[in-house]
């Protein structure tokens, strides 16, 4: 009982804060929640744990392992990066040298340059880059870290009309919204038969 109410409270914490934050979605917040009352730990009249390797708050075991494989789209976005670098013989950020360096490593890492013809047709590619008007006139770019999809449709307007407007080319920074329940699924597979992936990689490191 004891553990059945700790993997609820924390593991509701964790999820409301990630959705407030931006990091999250409704319906994954959801989800942890859910799952942090189905399972709250490792399933063991069902299943023989893989190893020792398991949190005794199951959730969270998912979470870091669903967090992990989501953090392996880092690679392609690097790798479509460097290709677009190659083809194009382009500075990655024409017009946005004024923003810092954090938000332009946070950028390289999560997306890639898309067509705004391709970012207005396809509401899964989400901009990771906005253009408003400055007091004195000014049309000025900014990088977005945490796209929300609420805005989605008002930065797309915008990016259109300066575009159309010549204020912008014909490609911006983008990502793809890919729905975390799709790595909360993968992770809670990965935890029932391998365990906790985090835990591992740092048990083999130190050991």
């Amino acid at each position: 009982m004891y553990t059945y109410v700790l993997s609820f409270i924390i593991t509701s914490a964790l999820s409301i804060a990630l959705f407030y934050a931006g990091a999250f979605g409704g319906a994954d917040a959801k989800a942890l929640i859910c799952l942090s009352l189905a399972l709250p730990s490792y399933p063991e009249h069902l299943l023989q744990p893989p190893h020792d390797l398991v949190s005794p708050l199951f959730p969270i075991t998912v979470f870091t392992n669903a967090v992990l494989l989501a953090a392996l789209s880092v690679f392609y976005a690097i790798l479509r990066n460097f290709l677009w670098k190659g083809r194009t013989k382009r500075r990655l950020f024409e017009g946005l040298e004024k923003e810092s360096v954090g938000r332009k490593i946070l950028t390289i890492l999560c997306g890639y340059k898309v067509k705004i013809d391709e970012l207005k047709k396809r509401e899964h590619l989400y901009p990771l880059e906005d253009i408003y008007v400055t007091e004195t006139g000014e049309s000025r770019r900014k990088l977005l870290v945490f796209p929300k999809d609420e805005e989605r449709r008002d930065i797309v307007e915008r990016i259109v009309k300066a575009k159309n407007e010549g204020k912008l080319g014909n490609e911006v920074w983008g990502t793809p919204g890919l729905p975390m329940l799709i790595f909360i699924t993968a992770g809670l597979i990965v935890a029932l038969t391998f365990g906790d992936i985090v835990w591992i990689l740092l048990r083999s490191v130190l050991a």
